[in-house]
């Protein structure tokens, strides 16, 4: 007489419950573009989602903290002038992705079906990939350590680049038979999963070896749907989350070395469809409750955090359940990377937590100061004033500066301050 064995897994009961109703985020217009994107991006501080408006490229950015953490000096306007504008696609952009280890390496890429990589401290292009892609790029995904990407195309190919050789190392035509757009993601040792569709309209999970692209490691099929599955892979635990645009649930799927390789885990359902959906870094998630993942799902006018935990009953640190993970700081600056160098990220232990830093502000940099134009104006004939500006001229421009951005942060927290007793004032006469 036979026994069924039960695959051992820590993972096995993971499931997912809804945040309650007042920590969801209400009346947000939630974009109605049709790209096939998230929509969403989320840290262990702040919360961003792309929002309804004329023209596109509108954003909300929401701070996670409860309102009595936040910090006395918030601006309460719109902020309307950029740090920095980065001008090369001659189309729209739908894809960004920050480089993994690398300081201030943003990846773009657009309609015009190039990609482009670029140093957001200097404002420079740092690589520009033209003549890659026939068509419409669906997808970008970073390894992970920055040195390869994973890109999917309208053209029905997966392609794996190295983007500082310029050069196509690895490519499978056709990884899913069906129509609709494919999605990939590296592993944490270098496999591929995609996600799609067969012909017959099913969608599709596959695991990819880089080095022998002629079959699929592993393939699950799943129901028959025409909405995009954005897959969302967690590297310490080995599981990727599928969630897709306009369903009310979510698949995850455990990755092994042993056969079968891919296993079913488990299914999260809800009542209402998803038109996005955010994933919170491993760092920001609650060790104490035993939570492995943070989802930010988008409905039409609001946001739900979703929490996946673990049930484990002692209140102890859970080493198995978080080995070191990828911190903020960066391994390698821009133009190390740059030059050919790689780095693994840099773990943190979340033992004791994780706590963001206060200031992480982006610091834009130029090449040479002094290449800085004069404001356009009436044309003024060759003098000594055309000169090079000196070293003191310069600092005296530069402590000028800096006096006028301290008065403009002083009228800042007087206008905050004023709008906030105006706040005060109305609701006290409701």
């Amino acid at each position: 007489m036979s026994r069924r064995v039960v695959r051992q897994s820590k993972f096995r009961h993971v499931f997912g419950q809804a945040a309650k109703a007042d920590q969801a985020y209400e009346d947000i217009r939630v974009s109605k573009v049709t790209w096939d994107s998230s929509f969403c991006a989320v840290n262990p501080k702040f919360l961003a989602i792309i929002v309804e408006a004329g023209g596109g490229g509108a954003f909300i950015v929401l701070p996670l903290a409860k309102v009595w953490q936040i910090p006395d000096y918030t601006p309460m306007r719109n902020i309307t002038e950029p740090i920095i504008t980065l001008e090369g696609h001659s189309k729209r952009v739908g894809i960004l992705s920050w480089h993994p280890t690398a300081r201030n390496v943003l990846l773009s890429a657009g309609g015009d079906n190039v990609i482009i990589m670029w140093n957001v401290g200097t404002g420079e292009v740092l690589l520009s990939l033209d003549d890659m892609h026939p068509d419409v790029i669906h997808s970008v995904c970073w390894n992970s350590n920055g040195s390869l990407l994973a890109t999917t195309c309208k053209d029905k190919t997966l392609r794996i680049i190295d983007p500082r050789k310029g050069q196509v190392v690895a490519e499978r035509a056709r990884p899913h038979e069906g129509a609709r757009p494919l999605r990939a993601v590296f592993t944490a040792d270098g496999k591929l999963l995609s996600t799609g569709f067969s012909r017959m309209s099913e969608r599709q999970l596959a695991l990819w070896d880089p080095n022998n692209f002629e079959e699929p490691v592993a393939l699950q099929e799943m129901d028959t749907s025409n909405g995009v599955l954005l897959p969302f892979y967690d590297p310490d635990s080995s599981i990727v989350y599928l969630c897709g645009k306009g369903d009310s649930s979510i698949r995850y799927f455990e990755i092994t070395e042993e056969p079968p390789f891919v296993h079913y885990l488990n299914t999260f359902s809800s009542k209402e469809p998803q038109r996005g959906m955010g994933f919170m870094p491993k760092r920001g998630l609650d060790v104490s409750k035993c939570e492995i993942a943070r989802f930010y799902k988008l409905h039409e006018r609001k946001c739900e955090p979703i929490i996946m935990t673990v049930p484990r009953k002692s209140d102890l640190f859970q080493d198995d359940l978080y080995p070191d993970t990828p911190g903020p700081e960066p391994a390698l600056e821009a133009d190390e990377w740059l030059a050919g160098q790689d780095a693994e990220p840099v773990l943190i232990s979340l033992r004791d937590g994780y706590v963001p830093p206060k200031h992480r502000e982006l610091r834009v940099t130029k090449r040479n100061i002094l290449d800085v134009r004069l404001p356009s104006g009436p044309r003024r004939s060759q003098s000594a004033s055309d000169a090079p500006l000196s070293q003191h001229t310069l600092e005296t421009l530069l402590e000028e500066i800096k006096a006028l951005r301290e008065q403009v942060q002083a009228q800042e927290q007087r206008i905050t301050a004023l709008e906030n007793m105006l706040c005060e004032l109305v609701d006290g006469t409701d």
